[in-house]
């Protein structure tokens, strides 16, 4: 079968660092490729939900870890100074040896902006930011010179970036977005990562996205698809097929349809022959959230039984 990247999110809601960075440890010790964070400064809709801080955890992940890239799932372009982003990111790109891939988004949570004394701007205006900041990160991270940048949403004059990485991080681009999102990432992302609740639309949005290399004269290869999805497996059907329906209550289409087709879910082998559906389709990449109350237990079944099946 085709060679599959597999990423598994670092427990943060709720959570104290010490059991984020213990169970960032046992991931990578299961063999998975990469660990990732979620990008919000409150917890899923409401903010009387704990929730570690993501580049704080990107920056005590490569410190606590070896092999694994770690990643960013997503960062709202327009909740930070993307200058300053783009010098945390290439401090902590150091710190790790070349492991960080950043994860750029618009964002969608008002709150986690204007509490924070940032404005929360229309959609037209965070995808503006969007591709401005895509613009001015690949720029810090490869340019020899300092960067002036005059965009509508973003300045910077004479800026230096020391230490620069040696190797430009590979940016993901997160968003299903076809119109505006996808045209952005067909432009300047190395990764593209499709939303979970549209897994089962992974096909036709590959498409979309080679279309829109295709108008621009990019080699749509260049860019790796990636699906952040939900990962509901258990030893025998009998066992799957409660879990798979708790999943569904849980979740909502958030996560993705856990009985869809292309959904993760199930026993090993449907998970095997799921992913090789993905991959079919063009997705090669799965940043994976696993359903339990501790994940690790899932994780290690998948590492023990899927994983060997694309190594």
């Amino acid at each position: 079968m085709a060679k599959v990247h597999f990423g598994v999110m670092v427990p943060q809601i709720k959570r104290s660092w010490a059991e984020a960075s213990s169970a960032a440890a046992e991931f990578e010790a299961m063999g998975y490729d990469s660990l990732w964070v979620n990008d919000h400064l409150y917890g899923p809709q409401s903010p009387s939900i704990p929730i570690l801080e993501a580049w704080s955890m990107v920056a005590g992940l490569a410190a606590v870890t070896s092999r694994v890239e770690i990643g960013t799932l997503v960062t709202p372009v327009g909740m930070r100074n993307p200058a300053h982003l783009g010098k945390v990111v290439a401090t902590v790109d150091e710190m790790s040896g070349g492991r960080v891939i950043p994860g750029i988004g618009a964002g969608w949570m008002p709150r986690e902006f204007t509490d924070f004394g940032v404005p929360f701007l229309d959609r037209k205006g965070r995808l503006g930011q969007l591709r401005e900041a895509a613009q001015l990160l690949r720029r810090m991270w490869s340019e020899d010179g300092p960067v002036t940048f005059e965009g509508r949403y973003f300045q910077t004059k004479d800026l230096v970036t020391l230490p620069r990485p040696v190797k430009p991080p590979r940016l993901l681009i997160g968003g299903s977005g076809e119109q505006v999102t996808m045209r952005i990432a067909a432009r300047y992302a190395d990764i593209w990562s499709n939303l979970a609740g549209q897994q089962d639309q992974i096909a036709h949005k590959v498409r979309v996205l080679r279309d829109h290399c295709a108008a621009i004269g990019r080699d749509p290869a260049e860019i790796t698809v990636a699906q952040q999805c939900l990962v509901t497996i258990a030893k025998d059907e009998a066992t799957a097929g409660p879990m798979v329906e708790t999943a569904q209550k849980i979740f909502g289409g958030h996560m993705g349809n856990p009985r869809g087709e292309l959904a993760l879910s199930g026993t090993p082998e449907q998970i095997v022959e799921r992913i090789g559906k993905n991959a079919d389709a063009g997705c090669t990449m799965f940043n994976i959230e696993f359903f339990g109350r501790d994940t690790r237990e899932p994780a290690e079944l998948f590492a023990k039984t899927v994983l060997p099946q694309f190594r």
